[in-house]
């Protein structure tokens, strides 16, 4: 690992403990008290809000809008989102299956999910690929990211509200079958995830170019997702502590430091016989530390943000030990 890799985790490193430096002195403000049935309006939540609704919108709806679905590299994109498609769908109905131990929390199996295969592709990835392969590999990396978000968070968010919606069924509030499915269609177009990206690709279908102001206006929100992102991280370890259980949050760092690069290496390589430049990066990008867009999720849902956070904050330590060993495994690939 060299040093311009070294000195961006080192940085990131450092915004996160100065939140939490922040977050422990309380400047923010302090914790209120924990209300039954009512949402923790702490500092860290505030801002996770913001990013959710306001920044990660503007990032998506830009991202959609600007696409050149000509120019898109649809056989490497492939060899990476069918395998990690798959890989969702395994872990959410593993997770599915041992929710009986979680009653009242529908969001458990999505939040656990995403925790254990959104890789941090920005603040991480970017750097990464830039010192390893270049322009070249950054090109690859970037076409990648900008489905990355769209293509992941859009399914979770489905999946998620379903299970609020079976939830509801069950419960004292259950409603009709139709009203139901209305309410679920509802909250799942209607969503700060997914009505961004429809609007972006409504946009992007027109062939319309889009308005310079709106476009400035998108791309002066989107450079927000970075750094509020990191200083959610910071501000949730203080207010929220971390995971009372490590288990949950190392699972969910094995699985994605470990499993996921390695179903991606095998599904690219021996499956769709990518090699060279492309598999390296999309393997790269499977083996990156846990992105801070998993504890906006956790927020969003209000659920397991300790463990979470945690998970970030473990898995971008172990990244400069695993990094190397995916270097090595890939050097040991003939082109």
């Amino acid at each position: 690992m060299n040093a311009d890799v070294a000195y961006k985790l080192l940085a990131i490193f450092l915004i996160v403990a100065g939140s939490w430096c922040v977050g422990r002195a309380r400047w923010l403000g302090p914790a209120p008290p924990k209300v039954q049935g009512a949402p923790i309006a702490d500092p860290a939540r505030v801002l996770g809000n913001a990013a959710f609704y306001i920044f990660i919108p503007a990032l998506l709806c830009r991202t959609t809008a600007r696409l050149d679905m000509a120019t898109l590299p649809w056989h490497t994109l492939l060899a990476y989102f069918v395998p990690v498609q798959v890989f969702l769908f395994v872990l959410y109905g593993w997770h599915q299956f041992r929710q009986h131990r979680h009653p009242g929390l529908p969001a458990v199996p999505t939040v656990r999910t995403v925790t254990s295969m959104f890789g941090n592709t920005s603040q991480v990835g970017i750097p990464i690929v830039t010192a390893v392969f270049g322009e070249p590999g950054l090109g690859i990396h970037v076409t990648v990211m900008g489905l990355h978000g769209l293509i992941l968070l859009s399914t979770l968010t489905v999946l998620v509200e379903l299970d609020r919606a079976r939830d509801r069924a069950r419960g004292a509030e259950a409603s009709p079958i139709g009203a139901v499915a209305l309410t679920t269609l509802r909250n799942t177009i209607i969503h700060p995830v997914v009505l961004p990206v429809t609007i972006g690709w409504l946009w992007n279908l027109s062939g319309l170019p889009m308005p310079p102001v709106v476009d400035d206006v998108l791309a002066l929100l989107s450079t927000a997702v970075v750094p509020v992102s990191l200083v959610v991280i910071g501000l949730s370890l203080a207010y929220y502590g971390l995971a009372p259980r490590l288990g949950p949050s190392l699972v969910s760092v094995v699985l994605k430091l470990i499993v996921q690069p390695a179903i991606v290496l095998g599904s690219a390589h021996w499956l769709f016989g990518l090699h060279g430049l492309p598999l390296s990066v999309i393997v790269l990008m499977g083996a990156l530390p846990v992105g801070a867009n998993a504890l906006i999720f956790a927020q969003r849902y209000e659920t397991l943000e300790g463990e979470t956070a945690t998970a970030i904050v473990i898995s971008t330590l172990l990244y400069a030990v695993t990094l190397p060993v995916w270097l090595l495994i890939l050097q040991a690939i003939p082109a």
